[in-house]
């Protein structure tokens, strides 16, 4: 290797904003990044989500149903960030940056702390999983000791990002792709239950699906993969090329998460009736070595979701270094993740879909079909308050056709549609039809702007 190539090979993530990015990550880094993304222990302890879609949280979809809603939703879900991960590639700039494009410098800056927020929200789960579960694989011992040690490895992680990604293609990839054979193995030699059995009241068409709830377990689905598009343009401005962006993020993320989804799903119907999310997984042959390699490396979502928080907070002060801003983020989950808990995990779900599933829609109309890809994001690009008009116009939209389950939130959206006699309907997906009306509506502003220029 010449030296030239080990000095770019040794480049690391700028940082401040004011500094070029590195195009410096292959295919293969970004592919084995974002399939370990797709590999969660969100997956185990949330496949739950997917069976029981609703506020009350009775299983009501069969397993059978529940790994169908899985793979559609993360097959639409990985397009989408398979498009977004391609804005960072062919600009250069993080996620964030990109949206002074999509709707100018100052106006950015509501998406930008509603990013950092459902970062923050991230991060302080996956640290709260990582202690649960190592607090059962070990038996028990100091909760806190678990979660302290998480948070202290997600900050070494985000002080060296770009060269994270590679220590996870080299060393970590590997490890995983095993632990998940082993398990699948596992657990058909265990022998399976009836996967088309609808635990559920409300009975069920053929594989035991109630279709008007098997949109809205898509939708949960499909919001886990969406969770990563405001963040994916972070990385792939490190990516060579667009295609190997688009690639990586899209596929090998939606293949893992598929993967482990199902793993997760087969392993409630094998612990039915077991208090413990993660019980099958220890009560096979092995499983607590196998299932170690899945703690240890859950580490990557913690470090990938502090990391973005950093380079987001970037969008608003520019020449802060990122260096400084993780250790101090790595901190606050940590105590956050102390004092919280996973009781809302579906209410902060639907209402992360709400917010990102439109702003991903507005983004594709203007920037693949009326930019080509060419975008102004100086810190004083102007406002463009039409673009606002379509995000919320799909934002509107996720709401009326599934308000969620948060509160006093949910509450009043219920009363919108009451008054304006809004009924769900089964085929509706709230995620597509969100999606559908930002971009419409961002194409036909662009079309009315377009002629009034003209006129």
């Amino acid at each position: 290797m010449s030296s030239s190539t080990r000095a770019t090979v040794g480049q690391e993530a700028p940082l401040t904003l004011e500094q070029p990015a590195p195009k410096v990550l292959s295919f293969w880094d970004q592919s084995a990044f974002w399939a370990n993304l797709g590999v969660s222990l969100f997956a185990f302890s949330g496949a739950y989500t997917v069976l029981a879609p609703n506020a009350e949280g009775a299983a009501q979809i069969s397993i059978a149903a529940g790994i169908l809603a899985t793979v559609l939703g993360t097959v639409v879900g990985g397009l989408m960030l398979g498009a977004a991960a391609l804005t960072g590639a062919r600009t250069g700039q993080p996620a964030m940056v990109l949206l002074r494009g999509l709707f100018g410098a100052r106006l950015s800056y509501l998406p930008t702390a509603l990013n950092i927020a459902q970062l923050l929200g991230w991060g302080t789960f996956e640290l709260i999983v990582i202690g649960d579960a190592a607090e059962e694989l070990f038996g028990g011992g100091p909760h806190w000791l678990y979660v302290v040690a998480a948070g202290v490895l997600t900050t070494v992680l985000t002080i060296w990002p770009l060269g994270s990604v590679r220590l996870l293609r080299r060393f970590v990839t590997a490890g995983v792709v095993i632990a998940l054979v082993w398990f699948y193995v596992q657990f058909f030699r265990a022998g399976l239950p009836d996967l088309r059995a609808n635990p559920g009241p409300a009975g069920g068409g053929p594989f035991g699906v109630d279709w008007n709830l098997f949109w809205i377990a898509t939708d949960a689905a499909l919001a886990v993969s969406i969770s990563w598009v405001p963040v994916a343009a972070d990385y792939t401005r490190h990516a060579r090329t667009g295609r190997s962006a688009f690639g990586a993020a899209g596929g090998a993320y939606a293949l893992t998460q598929i993967i482990a989804y199902v793993l997760g799903l087969l392993a409630l119907a094998l612990a039915t009736g077991s208090g413990a999310p993660y019980a099958a997984f220890l009560q096979v042959s092995l499983g607590a070595l196998f299932f170690f390699v899945f703690v240890l490396r859950e580490a990557d979502q913690s470090f990938a979701n502090v990391y973005s928080t950093a380079v987001s907070i970037q969008n608003l002060a520019p020449r802060v270094d990122r260096r400084v801003l993780s250790i101090g983020l790595g901190v606050l989950i940590t105590v956050s993740a102390l004092w919280l808990n996973m009781a809302n995990y579906f209410g902060f779900l639907g209402l992360i879909g709400s917010v990102f599933v439109p702003l991903l829609g507005v983004l594709v109309a203007d920037f693949f079909l009326r930019a080509g890809g060419e975008w102004n994001t100086a810190s004083d690009a102007p406002a463009r308050w039409g673009m606002v008009v379509a995000w919320l116009t799909g934002f509107v939209v996720y709401q009326m056709v599934n308000p969620g389950d948060a509160g006093v939130w949910t509450e009043f959206w219920v009363r919108v549609r009451q008054a304006v006699h809004c009924t769900g309907q089964a085929w509706m997906s709230a995620s597509l039809l969100s999606f559908l009306a930002a971009l419409t509506t961002a194409w036909l502003v662009e079309r009315i702007a377009a002629r009034t220029a003209s006129a």
